[in-house]
């Protein structure tokens, strides 16, 4: 390695820019005058004597450590091949997975610039911070400093064991949010004004940072793009991690699991979990609540006055449910099974039919698998987040901003998907990668309309729109109407609010196919025809 006083960070000089971390010094590259730093280590490799541990500081190193390609990825299992056709998840094999990247406009101390920390997606077992899409030089360009990086994945990072402690992913995430804080001056940032997103299992992993009081003064701002805060039960977990072991032949342990080949465990999760998914549910993977970094429900926490002081902005796309349902083939089965479908809908969201019934008569001419997506999209998350907004409209508690992308793919059958909105919050609509979820030609000025929202909130704290109050304002991006609309979502939340109080709704395996919508269904006869061996290929 070369010494660290050989090389500037002046960011006018045409030299690789140098800049010195707690750890070590690091050299990234200009590009098209960017400052980008790549791999650089926040916490020793989790392997050896750090396999499901929590996460430990790196080893630090003498002279400058070169920062130039994105580092290792975490072990994950690909996407099936319904699902790589549109999803890109890139591997970096290596050892040295707990990684960062830096994109800055000016890697100097004086430059105090608001800084963003990406949290990626992917069900917290596939994605990394190297897919294309998350590129941060718009945000660079735009005046921000950009940091996205790793977290362990899947049995990896969310598996339960009795003889190890519960989320290291979700400590992984906490110890680069702590490096984000110590280190960001000296690439330009100002760790006093860190604004965290994330979509998905990132915006979900952020709900529980934001309940967390370990994670306090680590950030001030925060955006969960289409995931609510959430815990899953510890059962569930463990029924998925019991599930691996009886396949392996090893018992349901850390220290057994440990011993297994990382090929061999990445394919056999996938294979015992490849039936589940957020329309059908089943055991999955997912934060738990466990007495330290996650005392208590996230969502509970929040509503009970948690990060009150925390801006947020928060939102969904109009059509969340085509990704989990098109790329599976499960769209025409729905439509297929009618009622049946219908009465699986009510199992999955723990409601009385009536809630079928509001939707059939909100939306008449919809297909059954378009009320099915759009009732499970709403209970699992728009009803959450609509929630959380309503809890922090009053007492002094910080704003929060909803918004709604509803711009639709040019890809068929993809409608305005989950996920979909991601290549224009980071301005890059343009990369094949994007391509493969937008289709061709994605309108740049709406991109750069949703990226400059973003870039807004993060500096002033203020996206765009009016702040969520009695009115329910949601910004749409991309819709066939206006781009500010009050409540457009109000009734079908009005179904999940009546049916969140009245417990005695809920259906039972012999009360749920009553009246004309549902006759003949039973809820779990249902999810089990919709979960049909070879019907949900690998996700």
């Amino acid at each position: 390695m070369e010494r660290a006083d050989e090389a500037t960070t002046a960011p006018g000089n045409t030299a690789d820019p140098v800049v010195r971390t707690p750890y070590g010094a690091v050299r990234g590259r200009y590009e098209n005058g960017i400052a980008v730093f790549r791999g650089i280590p926040f916490a020793a490799p989790p392997f050896g004597p750090h396999r499901f541990r929590p996460p430990v500081p790196p080893e630090p190193w003498h002279g400058v450590r070169d920062a130039g390609a994105f580092g290792p990825t975490p072990p994950k299992p690909p996407y099936s091949e319904s699902f790589a056709r549109y999803l890109s998840d890139p591997v970096v094999e290596g050892e040295d997975c707990l990684n960062l990247n830096v994109w800055t406009p000016a890697p100097d101390p004086g430059a105090r610039l608001p800084v963003m920390v990406w949290v990626h997606g992917g069900a917290l077992t596939r994605g990394s911070s190297a897919v294309p899409v998350y590129d941060g030089s718009s945000f660079a360009r735009d005046g921000i400093v950009l940091v996205s990086f790793n977290y362990r994945l899947g049995v990896e990072g969310y598996g339960l064991f009795p003889d190890a402690p519960p989320n290291p992913g979700l400590r992984d995430q906490l110890a680069a949010l702590e490096w984000v804080h110590e280190a960001v001056t000296a690439f330009g940032g100002d760790p006093d004004r860190v604004t965290v997103f994330g979509e998905s299992a990132g915006a979900i992993s952020i709900g529980a940072l934001l309940a967390s009081p370990r994670a306090r003064g680590l950030f001030q701002r925060a955006v969960l793009q289409s995931g609510p805060p959430e815990s899953t039960q510890r059962d569930k977990v463990r029924r998925l991690v019991r599930r691996m072991a009886t396949r392996l032949k090893v018992p349901a342990t850390a220290a057994a699991f440990a011993a297994v080949d990382r090929a061999l465990l990445a394919e056999t999760q996938a294979e015992v979990g490849r039936r589940a998914s957020p329309i059908l549910g089943g055991p999955a993977f997912g934060i738990v609540v466990d007495g330290d970094l996650v005392p208590r429900d996230p969502l509970e926490a929040l509503l009970d006055g948690a990060a009150g002081d925390v801006p947020l902005l928060l939102g969904w796309t109009s059509e969340e449910y085509r990704l989990w349902l098109v790329p599976t083939g499960l769209i025409e089965r729905i439509d297929r099974l009618g009622a049946v479908a219908l009465a699986g809908a009510m199992a999955r969201c723990h409601c009385g039919p009536e809630v079928p019934r509001g939707y059939r008569i909100a939306h008449p001419d919809a297909p059954v698998s378009d009320l099915v997506g759009q009732m499970v999209t709403d209970h699992l998350l728009r009803f959450p987040l609509h929630r959380l907004a309503g809890s922090r409209t009053g007492g002094g508690r910080a704003p929060s901003y909803v918004y709604e992308f509803a711009w639709r793919s040019r890809v068929p059958g993809l409608g305005a998907c989950h996920a979909l909105e991601l290549g224009f919050v980071f301005d890059s609509a343009e990369v094949p990668e994007s391509a493969k979820l937008a289709g061709p030609g994605a309108p740049r000025a709406l991109a750069r309309e949703m990226h400059t929202a973003w870039v807004r909130f993060a500096r002033d704290g203020d996206p765009g729109w009016p702040a969520w109050d009695t009115t329910h304002p949601v910004r749409v991006f991309g819709g066939d109407g206006a781009p500010l609309a009050h409540g457009p979502r109000d009734a079908e939340m009005a179904l999940w609010e009546a049916a969140s109080t009245r417990p005695e709704a809920a259906p039972t395996a012999s009360g749920a196919g009553s009246g004309t919508l549902l006759r003949g269904a039973t809820p779990l006869s249902a999810v089990r025809r919709l979960r049909r061996p070879g019907d949900t290929p690998r996700q």
